[in-house]
């Protein structure tokens, strides 16, 4: 390969040391001040879940820098400059997780009074399904924080010069003590100044790379001429890449299972006041999520238009395609100290958000599923201390799980199949129990089972096999404008070269789209999971289980919570579909059905939506209440 002349391209400087620094400064000083405002506060649920009193827009703005991590703003305009620019339509798929998140999935998990999500496992199947589904999730989080902790880490430090492991440690050691110190509260507010810095960043980069490329239309006109704007492709062969339906279908399928079901993201829900502030969050999240989105994908085209004749990665610049973007940031702003550093802590406030978010939820789940299992009278001062001490532990593991994420690839694919082998069948396993009355806790396990050995199956047989070269070649990237070493020109393009001696399955199972491997694994659990719940027959026992489920009936009835014991959570029987509030999912009256829920018949019948609970007439809404408030 030839050499080339690299340009030279400027170190941090002491003002981006500067910049960077305060934003670390901020963060841990958010953490301080909650400790300090809630130190009278002193229960599990206020650390927790913010004494369930938060409203809709520091959640929104939570929500969105916690999922747009360094993930995205390096690895998005990455893959819009190799690529293309299909990943803007991300914006379709995004829209449908939302609706079914808000819709479908937090009115369950919202009314039932639930910290972890994983409890709702137990109430509707049993244990068993919960501890299961509790630690794929752990494993699911530990991995997936990794990545966002190492990968931008490693970016910047082979571009700025910034150090590796102490980027590393500082992310882990800031994220963690303002976990422990704040809890959620500072966790959410943390995340809303980290947005705020994030639309910063890339504005700023937006703005110069559009300056000294000629502004939007030169930049639209060069993606147009190499191709960068082929973004309808509705080919619908399952093993190319990226296509209209691999990133509407599967993308979709992907981020519901980090949306729907996932303890981050639910915990951050039912924190909200009331179920409406809940809902109004996830809209108001799908703003930003569309603004990161376009920020992303038009910073990719700005770097592939200033490349666009010597591209870096082919040229050997840099070592890996996700440093592109630091690279184009430190090249741009040679001449203006600081808003490198600008852009440094635009892509670690997406990582400390994350990260943060992450240890908040494992912390959680943890304590709810397994410590007050072992220690059901553990006093309130206690669950606060081991809580904090949760927070300590899990900021170490994902700290040290960095080290492991080096072997994982491109950000972007590496964090999504890890969502899509883990998040897919926990997928698959709550719409289960949400929206078929008939699954039962054997046909939950065996569905599992069998969506996680699918997921990992594609998985693991994806990154031992690649995907032959003509399904997941970049676009042609140029170094006609490079200099060679000898002072002559060179044209040439890159081209990956497909592994010899690949197995049957290498081009076909193997070479499954990665967006994919989250249908797999929620379509495998569903399926078996049915199919083995009528096999046995054996339906969910009564007694003191509780089973929300959320489903049309034949007779076009809905049933959202079936039961009703000793005053626990809130029965809302089958009613004709024609008299459902469907603003409130509220029954407006019920009619008699024989069977095994006749002796609760005539009492829900009589219940009217201000004498359920939870319900607030003022808001036409439920207010948040705590599973141990509805006993």
């Amino acid at each position: 390969m030839a050499n080339f002349v690299a340009p030279e391209i400027k170190k941090f400087a002491p003002w981006d040391y500067v910049v960077f620094a305060g934003l670390f400064l901020v963060s841990a000083s958010i953490g301080v001040f909650f400790a300090i405002k809630e130190r009278k506060k002193k229960t599990s649920k206020d650390f927790l879940v913010g004494g369930r009193q938060m409203t809709c827009g520091p959640i929104a703005f939570s929500l969105t820098s916690s999922f747009m991590s360094a993930v995205t703003v390096l690895g998005t305009p990455s893959e819009v400059y190799r690529y293309g620019a299909s990943f803007i339509v991300f914006f379709l798929s995004y829209t449908l997780v939302i609706i079914f998140t808000a819709e479908l999935f937090v009115p369950v998990f919202y009314r039932s009074g639930i910290t972890s999500t994983y409890e709702y496992l137990e109430l509707r199947f049993n244990k068993v399904v919960r501890f299961a589904a509790t630690l794929i999730y752990i494993l699911q989080t530990i991995l997936y924080t990794g990545i966002v902790v190492y990968a931008p880490s490693l970016a910047l430090n082979q571009v700025t010069g910034f150090d590796l492991w102490g980027s590393v440690a500082a992310t882990g050691l800031v994220c963690t003590f303002y976990c422990t110190l704040g809890g959620l509260k500072a966790v959410v507010w943390t995340d809303a100044f980290q947005m705020m810095v994030m639309v910063a960043g890339f504005a700023t980069v937006l703005i110069r790379g559009s300056i000294l490329n000629g502004g939007p239309s030169s930049i639209w006109q060069r993606a147009s001429e190499g191709a960068r704007l082929n973004i309808f492709d509705f080919d619908a062969d399952p093993l190319r890449r990226h296509t209209f339906w691999t990133i509407t279908i599967g993308g979709t399928f992907t981020w519901l299972g980090l949306y729907g079901v996932n303890q981050s993201t639910i915990q951050r829900c039912i924190s909200c006041k009331s179920e409406r502030h809940a809902k109004l969050a996830l809209y108001l999240n799908l703003v930003g999520l569309w603004i990161v989105l376009v920020c992303a994908v038009f910073s990719g085209l700005v770097m592939y238009s200033h490349y666009r004749d010597c591209d870096p990665w082919t040229a050997d610049f840099i070592s890996a395609p996700d440093q592109l973007m630091p690279y184009f940031v430190m090249d741009i702003f040679a001449s203006m100290p600081g808003v490198p550093g600008l852009f440094v802590a635009c892509a670690f406030s997406g990582t400390l958000s994350t990260v943060a978010a992450s240890i908040n939820a494992l912390a959680t789940v943890t304590f709810e599923d397994f410590v007050k299992k072992v220690f059901p009278d553990i006093s309130e001062k206690r669950s606060t201390w081991v809580s904090k001490g949760l927070c300590v532990l899990f900021g170490a593991l994902c700290t040290a799980m960095a080290a492991a994420a080096s072997l994982l690839g491109g950000i972007v694919q590496a964090s999504l199949t890890i969502h899509g082998m883990c998040g897919g069948p926990m997928l698959g396993l709550f719409s289960l129990g949400i929206l078929f009355p008939c699954a039962n806790w054997k046909g939950a396990a065996g569905g599992l089972l069998a969506g996680i050995t699918l997921a990992f199956w594609a998985a693991i047989g994806s990154f031992v096999f690649p995907a032959p070269a003509a399904k997941a070649l970049p676009l042609p990237l140029s170094t006609a404008g490079c200099v060679l070493a000898n002072g002559t020109d060179a044209l040439g393009t890159a081209a990956p070269t497909a592994a010899p001696h690949r197995p049957l399955l290498a081009d076909t199972w193997y070479s499954l789209s990665y967006l994919y491997f989250s249908a797999v694994g929620c379509l495998g659990c569903a399926a078996v999971g049915l199919l083995l719940s009528i096999v046995t027959g054996e339906r969910s026992p009564c007694g003191d289980t509780v089973r929300f489920l959320f489903f049309k009936t034949q007779d076009k009835c809905i049933l959202l919570a079936s039961i009703k014991m000793q005053g626990i959570l809130t029965l809302q029987t089958r009613v004709p579909f024609s008299q459902v509030d469907l603003d409130n999912n509220v029954p407006q009256a019920a009619t008699k059905k024989p069977g095994r829920e006749d002796s609760f018949q005539s009492k829900a019948e009589n219940e009217t939506p201000r004498q359920l609970p939870g319900y607030n007439p003022k808001e036409k809404s439920y207010t948040n209440m705590g599973m141990e408030s509805r006993l």
